[in-house]
């Protein structure tokens, strides 16, 4: 299992709720996987660089989890069909995920 860090552009006009409920959705599904969250991290709105789909905001959200290589397409293809997620980008951060005891 590898570790992974998956950043989120979100649409601003998202509440709280819309926004964990896509979260626990995408933990839901790293953990069907055989995966393990490490860490969610909200960052916050920030202004755009440039208009995402006629926007200049949007809030930015960290996922940094454990995953098998052969499932991050899995996690991608379902962050894709979320109508809140502008964009996203995922990067391998180590080799090993050092699993945490529970």
């Amino acid at each position: 299992m590898k570790k992974y860090e998956t950043l989120l552009l979100l649409d601003p006009e998202v509440g709280s709720e819309g926004r964990q409920t896509l979260l626990d959705k995408l933990s839901g599904i790293v953990q069907r996987d055989g995966g393990q969250v490490a860490e969610v991290d909200d960052w916050g709105q920030k202004q755009l660089a440039y208009p995402v789909r006629k926007v200049t905001r949007g809030r930015y959200v960290r996922l940094e989890y454990g995953l098998p290589e052969e499932k991050v397409s899995e996690l991608e293809r379902n962050i894709r069909m979320a109508d809140e997620v502008f964009k996203f980008l995922t990067v391998k951060l180590e080799d090993e995920f050092a699993q945490e005891a529970s």
